[in-house]
């Protein structure tokens, strides 16, 4: 879905909120299947990778939604982010299977899930359908939750960690 002007610039697939749902509905409108992917995305491995390349397959546009470093924090503790969610952002909408990305900052995803209605929510394995905390809010609307990526063999916590051991040699 992307012009070549975008897929120059990945700053530029970088939205607010309500530009977001202004891309969302006219891609919408001109058909697109909107499938929507969110994650910390705090140190980019490869299972980041085949997730968000698993989530794209699944339709025509990829918004990919990141914690808020506040969030980030929250969930992951102390000194995380390690990469702040600016950065976070632009290293995420630089991917091939990535079309727009925006940055949230509430406890969950489901306020941009209501907004924009994406056609399908897909979450990594380290969910099942049943354990995905916004599963009742997509379905309400008529939205389907996907698993997908491979097994949960790659965490940013565990290079965190092994960052750590490895500077205290």
């Amino acid at each position: 879905m992307r012009s070549d002007s975008e897929q120059m610039d990945a700053a530029a697939r970088i939205l607010e909120r309500n530009r977001l749902i202004a891309r969302v509905a006219i891609a919408r409108k001109n058909g697109a299947r909107i499938v929507l992917a969110n994650g910390c995305f705090d140190l980019l491995h490869v299972g980041h990778v085949r997730y968000l390349e698993a989530a794209r397959a699944l339709g025509d546009l990829l918004v990919v939604a990141i914690n808020g470093d506040e969030q980030v924090r929250a969930l992951k503790g102390p000194g995380r982010p390690v990469v702040p969610e600016r950065e976070r952002a632009e290293v995420v909408a630089s991917l091939r299977a990535v079309d727009l990305v925006t940055i949230f900052h509430e406890p969950t995803v489901e306020a941009l899930l209501l907004a924009l209605r994406p056609d399908i929510h897909a979450k990594g394995t380290d969910y099942t359908e049943e354990t995905v905390p916004e599963r009742e809010i997509v379905r309400a609307y008529g939205g389907r939750v996907v698993i997908v990526g491979d097994p949960k063999d790659h965490s940013s916590s565990a290079m965190v960690e092994r960052l750590r051991q490895m500077g205290s040699r």
